[in-house]
C-alpha cells in the first residue's frame, strides 16, 4: 500500500479519537449491550440492535483509523526547511484574481481536510495547482464555474 501523507497534528488528532474510541465508547456500548440482553427476547429488543448496530460503527472506524495511522507517513510541517515554495503541509496566502479576495489555506492529508477551517486536502484542484508553486506565482486551477486564478501572496510552515 503507498503511503498517505497526514501532518504530525492530523496524525495526533487520529490517535486521540482511537484513544477515545477504545477507552470510552467501546466499554460504553458493551455495557448497553449486556444491559439490553438482560432484559430478555432479543428478537424484539431494539435498544440491543440499536447497540448491536453502535457497536459495529466503533470496531468499523477503530479499523479505519488503524489502517490510516499504519500507512500514514507522517510530515511534521515545523521542520520543514523553510522556503517560498508550496509544499505538503505548507499555509499559503493566495489572492483570488477574479474576485480580488485574500484566502489563507493549509495543505493537508484527505482525512485531516476541513475546508471551513481552510484545510484543503492534498488532492483537491487548489492544492495541486498550488504545489510547487512560489511567492509572487500565478496560480490556475479549472473549476466547476471556469477557471480560477490565485496569486500566491506568502508561504508559511506553521
Amino acid at each position: 500500500m503507498n503511503k498517505v501523507p497526514l501532518t504530525a497534528r492530523g496524525a495526533e488528532k487520529l490517535r486521540e479519537e482511537l484513544d477515545r474510541l477504545k477507552r470510552i465508547e467501546r466499554p460504553k456500548i458493551i455495557e448497553a449491550i449486556a444491559e439490553a440482553r438482560a432484559h430478555g427476547d432479543l428478537k424484539e429488543n431494539a435498544e440491543y440492535h440499536a447497540a448491536r448496530e453502535q457497536q459495529g460503527f466503533v470496531e468499523g472506524r477503530i479499523k479505519d483509523i488503524e489502517g490510516k495511522l499504519s500507512n500514514a507517513q507522517v510530515i511534521d510541517v515545523t521542520t520543514l526547511a523553510a522556503s517560498d515554495r508550496v509544499v505538503f503541509g505548507a499555509t499559503v496566502k493566495v489572492l483570488e484574481l477574479e474576485k480580488d479576495e485574500e484566502l489563507c489555506y493549509q495543505i493537508v492529508g484527505e482525512d485531516e481536510a476541513d475546508l471551513k477551517q481552510g484545510m484543503i486536502s492534498v488532492g483537491s484542484p487548489i492544492a495541486r495547482c498550488l504545489i510547487g508553486k512560489a511567492e509572487g506565482d500565478i496560480a490556475s486551477v479549472d473549476a466547476p464555474g471556469g477557471i480560477r486564478e490565485f496569486e500566491i501572496l506568502e508561504v508559511q510552515y506553521l
